[in-house]
């Protein structure tokens, strides 16, 4: 039941996050009369980070267009190399007119990035993606959530796991090099052992990041508790899809009890950047100029307040070119020290 409420609160609340956002730019918008008014900022604030707490967030795209080799900009095309019901190769293409650049990139390895299946989408490697295509050839797992998968196809086991990464490997071909992230590790270990067992040709190399591979070494507090009841966690954690997905009746672990564990851990730090944001907000909104006709064209985006460029919850806000280019100081440093120690809103 515990989905189904979740789910239940989630559409309850989608009318309220709209409500929010449209309100925070009422008192927001330097032409209403609201945004003129004492407190403003605050309440804008406020409203704006109760859309973000309460809002429904799509999976994002990877939008890597172009990149530079060897000093060179060229096209960048993502791809569907294999489509499996629970997972999608992709293929980040690279294509130029540049006879050396042509020869240079024949001659890169390729690479499979096999993405952790753990309640994220695989764009959480986009920078990763970006930085091996200077000089690789690049596939990645882009894993299907398993509710937008018909009931009819059937369950997705750690067999299943392991069959599909043996299937992307012999699609990709004898040359590829592996890189497991995280979660996928033990899948992957599992499945190139399996192909050596076999007398397959096995890949070139295999790298393995950031995933516990015997997890009876330096045992953690959910380590010691599954010891103690092994089906803890089947009992507790495993709920069925909802009736409005397609794979309605599915047995899943929940993305939303992952993405609580990752809260738990870090419950101050994840307050304190939602703080932060909110003390972001008044301060973009307490300095924003009125825009005139002077004044509209020699605002620019303020790169350091784009969540791609910082590690906490900020907004793009609006900043004067002569603020921008202070000097003696860099964009990035001289904004993080003035939203740093925002006026008082």
């Amino acid at each position: 039941m515990l989905y189904q409420m979740y789910e239940t609160q989630r559409a309850l609340l989608s009318p309220f996050a709209e409500f929010a956002a449209a309100s925070s730019k009422l008192y927001s918008h330097p032409l209403s009369p609201f945004a003129h008014t004492p407190m403003a900022d605050r309440v804008s604030a406020g409203l704006d980070l109760m859309h973000r707490l309460s809002k429904e967030y799509e999976k994002p795209e990877f939008n890597i267009t172009s990149v530079a080799v060897d000093g060179v900009d060229v096209a960048v095309q993502q791809q569907i190399a294999l489509n499996k019901p629970f997972c999608r190769l992709l293929r980040f293409k690279r294509f130029s007119d540049n006879p050396k650049v042509l020869e240079a990139m024949k001659g890169h390895p390729t690479v499979l990035i096999v993405a952790p299946l753990s309640g994220h989408h695989s764009t959480l490697l986009r920078d990763t993606v970006r930085a091996l295509l200077r000089d690789h050839k690049v596939f990645i797992t882009d894993w299907t959530d398993a509710r937008m998968v018909p009931s009819e196809v059937g369950p997705f086991h750690l067999d299943d796991y392991v069959t599909y990464v043996q299937e992307f490997i012999r699609h990709i071909g004898p040359e590829v090099n592996v890189i497991s992230v995280c979660q996928p590790t033990v899948p992957v270990l599992a499945a190139i052992s399996l192909m050596a067992s076999n007398g397959e040709v096995t890949p070139r190399t295999m790298t393995m990041m950031g995933g516990p591979i015997d997890a009876r070494r330096s045992p953690t507090a959910v380590n010691n508790g599954d010891e103690q009841e092994p089906h803890r966690f089947e009992h507790n954690v495993i709920y069925r899809v909802p009736v409005n997905y397609p794979g309605a009746g599915r047995r899943v672990y929940p993305g939303f009890l992952q993405h609580s564990g990752f809260v738990a851990m870090n419950p101050d730090r994840h307050l304190s950047s939602h703080y932060d944001y909110f003390l972001d907000w008044c301060a973009a909104t307490a300095t924003a100029p009125m825009p005139t006709a002077s004044s509209t064209t020699s605002t620019t985006p303020c790169s350091t307040c784009r969540p791609s460029t910082t590690s906490t919850p900020s907004r793009r806000c609006s900043r004067t070119s002569r603020w921008s280019t202070a000097p003696g100081r860099s964009t990035a440093s001289w904004c993080v020290r003035r939203t740093s120690r925002p006026p008082r809103c």
